[in-house]
């Protein structure tokens, strides 16, 4: 008997997606196309546009993760979607802004500067991509980061401009010195991004009761420089970010060497075998 036209045919069903599950992924492209554009506002030397497009791009990369988690989106392929934007947005489009801004009056030697901060950025995305699928580690459990995040370290690289436009340009009558301060800030950022110094992060952030108001007030003020005077807030928040990385390496051996304590071992010693 022939079989009807309106019967079921069996055959793989495409699985659906949820919506939500989308939402993470459209802010990660919208980190990578804002990332991107600031390359084409520094070809046309519109530096405080191409300044502008990094730090969109690191304001959407910083809540991408969190509305990930919010909906129940996270995903693997969200993850790597979000390497691949971190190195667009805060590796290559840094490294041509600053080679279009100041490098190229430094001849070869520049578009190698340029080309480290893009490179170490990729390689410090392609180690947390292979630490994915590994055990925490001291680090991840006590709630540090291993290196200088890609967004921060694109911050750092480009404190020279943020300078630079803070102050109205004081380094166009020096290219070969303006050329040298941003090959320097450019190479501390590199090697600090594929450095192995434990960083602060948002869970390894911890505050005595008594500094709550005067944190929260502290936000406030920062918020409000920024509308003020952004560039100048810019530069002051990424030199003190710098700043405290030596304080953070230091808080997070106090923290090990109490968690050692705690199971009856010192950081040094090493872990227990086995029966």
């Amino acid at each position: 008997m022939d079989e009807s036209p309106f019967a079921a045919r069996k055959g793989p069903r495409l699985r659906a997606i949820p919506l939500r599950t989308l939402i993470p992924n459209a802010i990660t492209m919208l980190a990578l196309v804002s990332g991107a554009t600031g390359v084409r506002f520094a070809i046309a030397g519109e530096w405080e546009k191409a300044a502008s497009a990094i730090v969109v791009a690191a304001i959407l990369d910083g809540l991408d993760g969190r509305v990930a988690r919010l909906l129940r989106g996270t995903s693997r392929f969200g993850a790597e979607l979000d390497s691949l934007s971190d190195v667009t947005a805060f590796g290559v489009a840094p490294a041509l802004i600053l080679y279009l801004w100041a490098l190229q009056d430094v001849g070869r030697f520049g578009w190698v500067v340029a080309l480290a901060l893009a490179l170490c950025c990729a390689l410090r995305l392609a180690r947390f991509n292979a630490a994915l699928d590994e055990e925490e580690t001291p680090r991840k459990r006590l709630g540090f980061l291993t290196g200088v995040p890609a967004p921060a370290g694109a911050a750092l690289a480009l404190s020279p401009l943020f300078l630079s436009l803070a102050l109205d340009g004081p380094f166009d009558s020096a290219p070969e010195l303006r050329g040298a301060i941003t090959g320097a800030a450019i190479l501390l950022s590199a090697g600090l991004m594929v450095s192995t110094i434990p960083t602060w992060s948002s869970t390894s952030l911890r505050l005595p009761a008594y500094a709550r108001v005067p944190v929260l007030a502290s936000i406030g003020l920062a918020a409000a420089f920024l509308a003020l005077a952004p560039w100048a807030t810019l530069f002051v928040l990424a030199l003190i970010y710098a700043l405290s990385i030596p304080f953070a390496w230091a808080s997070y051996r106090r923290r090990r060497a109490g968690a050692a304590a705690l199971v009856g071992v010192t950081p040094s010693d090493p872990p227990p075998e086995g029966p």
